[in-house]
């Protein structure tokens, strides 16, 4: 009968996510009557037995709550409910490097990192060049880390965490270190330790890896246990199950699309002979904005395509501040552009050469009308752009004066 490495049993373990629980501790004082959140539950009453030497992945969307169990197996999290029972010694690749200190040279982060998975200092001299050599960073083990690249931080961590000779080995998503070849020698580590009788737990999105690596898959979802078993048969249904909920929600993602459209619609109408299909709102360099100083130059662009063609069209714009109160109107017709007609496709700019409406943001409505004010295509809140100013002058827009002043006044 095989031996038990590793025996979870009625696991339950849920986190605390708060809606609008304050960073400091300044707005946790004066926000701590706020502290509104909701208890999720990761893992739901789950149980599982791993035989000593088996080498297991666990599977699952993002989220599902595979790697909540692999920290709950490394103590780094403790259960709400039930029990989790691991015999010997524990190494983790979850966060590699968690241990070292960035002014440390590598050669005393080794000693420090391998103290925290139980080595005694005898044990890692005695290991120390094996470290070292498998990690290939000879020339650089002096160096304090801060000094290592990204790649070179976790080929160290990874040498130290396999060096250990643990009973039980849980890895999370980490499989990915240094260049190819470097993977490959991870690789044959791992298949090494496997054959010594080392239990091993892996983390993966990678189901190629789990399937030439693992004797058995276990595919968790919204915190259960859906399937356990031969690698290539949970696969394929965790496949199908994965092609099932990106086609769901492909089509949520279609409905929002279409209400999104509805809502549209119901800020555009006319007889759709031309529509504007384009808005851009430019500063005096052509750079696109949406905050300019006041009394600072704007550009609107208007792209706009023809379906047929507009007779005596008339091009308008209506600016409005976000609280409701109409600031601004005209049309080409009321500032007396000659009449005339759009056949094609075209590009209409309105240029404004001093924007002098006053701190705040505001939306403007674009139209395209014909003869006397029949809608071709009105666009409501086509755009939005704010204002900002140093001065302190208060109301919608800015009125140039000047202040003559009685000679007789005395100047502080």
């Amino acid at each position: 009968m095989a031996e038990n490495s590793i025996v979870v049993k009625n696991v339950t373990k849920q986190f605390k996510v708060y809606f609008d629980k304050g960073q400091s501790f300044k707005e946790r004082i004066i926000f701590r009557g706020r502290n509104r959140h909701e208890d999720r539950v990761v893992l739901n009453d789950i149980s599982l037995t791993i035989d000593k030497g088996q080498a297991v992945g666990l599977v699952g969307h993002n989220g599902c709550g595979k790697s909540t169990l692999l920290k709950l197996m490394t103590r780094i999290l403790y259960p709400d409910k039930g029990t989790i029972d691991v015999k010997g010694r524990v190494s983790s690749l979850i966060e590699l490097g968690a241990g070292f200190h960035p002014d440390m040279s590598g050669r005393e982060n080794i000693y420090t990192n391998a103290s925290i998975f139980g080595l005694s200092k005898k044990e890692i001299d005695s290991r120390l060049d094996d470290i070292i050599a498998f990690s290939e960073l000879e020339e650089f083990i002096d160096n304090p880390v801060r000094t290592y690249s990204s790649g070179m931080y976790m080929r160290l961590a990874f040498s130290v965490a396999i060096n250990v000779d643990a009973d039980v080995l849980l890895i999370d998503e980490i499989l990915a270190v240094g260049d190819a070849n470097f993977q490959a020698k991870c690789f044959a580590k791992l298949k090494e330790i496997k054959a010594k009788g080392t239990t091993i737990v892996i983390v993966s999105h990678s189901l190629d890896q789990i399937e030439a690596f693992c004797d058995r898959t276990i595919w968790i979802n919204e915190g259960k246990i859906v399937a356990d078993g031969i690698p290539r048969d949970v696969h394929m249904e965790y496949m199908d199950f994965m092609g099932q909920r990106r086609n769901d929600q492909k089509q949520k993602e279609k409905a929002k699309e279409k209400e999104k459209e509805k809502e549209d619609d119901k800020k555009r109408w006319g007889n759709g002979d031309a529509q504007i299909t384009d808005v851009k709102v430019l500063d005096e360099d052509g750079n696109e904005k949406d905050v300019f100083h006041v009394g600072s130059k704007m550009r609107i662009r208007v792209t706009y395509k023809v379906n047929k063609k507009v007779e005596d069209a008339v091009f308008g714009i209506g600016i409005f501040r976000n609280d409701g109160v109409y600031c601004y109107g005209t049309n080409t017709r009321i500032d007396r552009i000659d009449r005339f007609d759009i056949e094609e496709d075209g590009v209409l700019e309105i240029e404004m050469p001093s924007c002098d409406l006053l701190p705040g943001t505001y939306l403007a409505d674009l139209a395209i009308e014909c003869d006397r004010g029949v809608p071709v295509d009105y666009y409501k809140e086509a755009f939005v752009f704010e204002t900002d100013s140093k001065r302190g002058d208060s109301g919608i827009t800015r009125i140039d004066q000047i202040w003559h002043m009685p000679e007789n006044i005395k100047k502080q």
